[in-house]
């Protein structure tokens, strides 16, 4: 229920009789309502309880909104018109994603399954009287807008695709907290604009789930595909040359880095890292190819294991210089997803332990979504005509149920 209208005056003799209240409290309660019966007289045509000729549409009472300050959460009542809506334009409606984060923290309240850490936030947030109720309806609301957003169709050909994944602790079904894969795809569309192609949650990165993973972007209408970027997993990558036939492969420069660096000495591994990015600095492939093969032949006595690593990897570090030269900072490495995933773990890490996986795709989902509207009015990540000199010629190859264009690649 709305906290009951307290005049100035009224104040004052409850004051002067002793009685216990929250001047604060009121005060700011009041001085919301006279914003809002400013606003709402300039939408109806007339002051309240007044009877005006220039009345443009007639009130309907008041809707309750729970509005959190430093005064403690106060029940705002809005006033409601017969014709149109009204919303306090100083009041901003919840964002999804802190829809979700609130979500996520009732549920872990209803399911008993809350830590210190989650209580203290809840706390801050002004979040008390969580009902089952409540947390439904937000749910459901969420889950709805997530599902139409990973399900939605995808439009147009894609020729850069990222994949990545972020372990986050997640109970069971069982009780047990156990860490699981959260997988999100991006890609660069022919238009030049980024966008979140996919997310899901996954115990375990298989070729099975992979497969399906992939799969289900094509049915979904994913196409032209000619750069898939990604770390080094065996599943993953057979997942890609299955699914996607005839497109590259770049192995993400920065995993292959802390992975060859792995292999060296700690003295030495500034030495060795300059060295290797010597190749990526080359002009063109061919001369990549001749820097890297130099640089193995040099480490081949004192750092063997490193040197042969070099020499497996060439042309899965090097795929990306068969595109276009402007887009080779970008399509290099994962890293264009690395802003994106640091948005997702300042989320998660409030969270700490998600209730099951179900409130993991809520809360991330909703994070996704809204970045992927910022995008789409954002200035193009890659100009269109660098793209099309991609699509230099296409053709169309079937593999079982997956039908989609192959772009070929061009300097």
């Amino acid at each position: 229920m709305a906290d009951p209208i307290v005049t100035p005056q009224e104040l004052l003799g409850k004051l002067l009789a002793g009685q216990e209240i929250d001047v604060l409290r009121e005060a700011a309660i009041g001085m919301l309502r006279e914003l809002m019966e400013i606003e709402v007289q300039g939408m109806t045509g007339a002051a309240l309880g007044a009877r005006s000729p220039d009345r443009l549409c007639m009130r309907n009472g008041y809707r309750e909104r729970r509005l959190d300050t430093r005064v403690g959460t106060l029940a705002v009542p809005i006033p409601k018109l017969r014709e149109g809506s009204y919303f306090p334009s100083f009041l901003e409606p919840r964002r999804r994603s802190e829809e979700a984060l609130f979500a996520v923290i009732a549920e872990a309240y209803v399911l008993g399954v809350s830590t210190r850490k989650v209580e203290e936030l809840a706390q801050a947030l002004g979040i008390d009287g969580i009902s089952k109720s409540e947390v439904s309806r937000i749910c459901a609301r969420l889950d709805a807008q997530v599902e139409a957003f990973r399900g939605r169709p995808l439009l147009g050909r894609y020729p850069y695709l990222f994949l990545d994944a972020t372990y986050e602790k997640v109970r069971d079904e069982t009780g047990r907290v156990v860490s699981m894969a959260l997988v999100v795809a991006y890609g660069v569309a022919e238009t030049g604009e980024r966008e979140i192609l996919g997310l899901e949650v996954c115990r375990s990165e298989d070729y099975a789930f992979w497969r399906s993973f992939l799969s289900g972007l094509v049915s979904r209408g994913l196409a032209g595909v000619a750069l898939v970027v990604s770390d080094a997993h065996k599943g993953l990558r057979r997942a890609i040359e299955e699914v996607f036939l005839g497109a590259g492969w770049q192995r993400c420069r920065v995993h292959f880095l802390r992975n060859l660096l792995s292999l060296v000495p700690k003295d030495g591994q500034g030495i060795v890292l300059a060295a290797v990015r010597l190749i990526f600095q080359q002009p063109d492939k061919t001369r990549a190819k001749e820097e890297l093969r130099g640089l193995a032949d040099r480490l081949k006595e004192r750092l063997p294991r490193v040197s042969a690593l070099l020499l497996e990897a060439e042309e899965e570090i090097l795929a990306h210089m068969d595109f276009p030269t402007e887009h080779w900072k970008q399509v290099s490495s994962t890293n264009p997803l690395e802003r994106l995933n640091k948005e997702i773990n300042r989320r998660t890490r409030v969270v700490g332990i998600f209730p099951n996986d179900k409130s993991l795709i809520r809360l991330i989902g909703a994070v996704l979504c809204e970045q992927n509207d910022e995008w789409a009015v954002a200035r193009a990540y890659m100009s269109r005509h660098s793209l099309a000199r991609i699509y230099q010629a296409n053709t169309t190859e079937i593999e079982g149920e997956v039908t989609h264009a192959v772009a070929i690649p061009i300097h």
